[in-house]
C-alpha cells in the first residue's frame, strides 16, 4: 500500500526480545504470541480520527537489532512520533535505549555502541516530537527495572512514560492514544468518531508528560 500523505507515522525501537512486536499486534489485531520472532522491519495501518478527518495511522516496528541502519535512518526521517520499548525484567534493554534516546535523538554524546542514527540531525528539533518511553511486560514479577526507575528515566529525558503489557493487553490502547495526544499540532483520537479513548485516569497512565510546543 502506498504512503499518502495523511498518513500519522510512529516509530517503535527496542532492544530484541522486549516485546515491540507483541505490543503492535495486540493493538493492531488483537492478538499475542508468546514465541519470539526477530523482525527486521514491518508496518501495520490502523485508520484513526485526525482533525475531525480520517487518516491513518502507520506503525513501524524497527528490528531489534542494528544491522540495518539505512532503514532505521528512514524510518526516523519519516517518523512523526515515537515510541522506545523495554522490558521490565531486563535493565540491559533501558540501558540500550540511552544511546538511540541521547545520542540519536538529542545529540549527547553517550558511549558504548550502537552508532548513532542521527535522530537529532535528519529531525533538527524532537521539542515537537512526540516520545514516550514505554516498560513492557508489566504482568511479569522478576522486575529488573522498577517502575520509579522507568519514570526517572523518562523525567531525565523530559518524555512521557507508561508500563504495559502485551500480553495481558494492560494500557497498550492506553500507550497509542495518550502518544497521539502528545501530538499539539493536530486532534487525533482512535475513535472514527474523534471522541478521545480510554476511561483510565489520565494520571494513572501517563507519568512524567512530555513538554512539547
Amino acid at each position: 500500500m502506498p504512503e499518502q500523505s495523511n498518513d500519522y507515522r510512529v516509530v517503535v525501537f527496542g532492544a530484541g526480545g522486549v516485546g515491540k512486536s507483541s505490543l503492535v499486534l495486540r493493538f493492531v489485531k488483537g492478538t499475542f504470541r508468546d514465541t519470539y520472532i526477530p523482525t527486521v522491519e514491518d508496518t501495520y495501518r490502523q485508520v484513526i480520527s485526525c482533525d475531525k478527518s480520517v487518516c491513518t495511522l502507520q506503525i513501524t516496528d524497527t528490528t531489534g537489532s542494528h544491522q540495518f541502519p539505512a532503514m532505521q535512518r528512514l524510518s526516523i526521517s519519516k517518523g512523526h512520533a515515537f515510541i522506545l520499548v523495554y522490558s521490565i525484567t531486563s535493565k540491559q534493554s533501558l540501558e540500550e535505549l540511552k544511546p538511540i534516546y541521547q545520542q540519536n535523538i538529542t545529540g549527547v554524546s553517550y558511549v558504548p555502541p550502537p552508532p548513532p542514527l542521527q535522530v537529532l540531525a535528519i529531525k533538527g528539533n524532537v521539542e515537537a516530537i512526540p516520545i514516550m518511553l514505554v516498560g513492557n511486560k508489566s504482568d511479569e514479577t522478576l522486575r529488573e527495572v522498577e517502575t520509579k526507575d522507568g519514570e526517572a528515566q523518562a523525567n531525565q529525558w523530559k518524555c512521557a512514560f507508561m508500563e504495559t503489557s502485551a500480553k495481558t493487553n494492560h494500557n497498550v490502547t492506553e500507550l497509542f492514544q495518550e502518544l497521539l495526544n502528545l501530538d499539539k499540532k493536530r486532534n487525533m483520537s482512535l475513535n472514527i468518531d474523534g471522541k478521545r479513548s480510554g476511561k483510565q485516569s489520565r494520571a494513572e497512565r501517563l507519568k512524567g508528560k512530555c513538554s512539547v510546543m
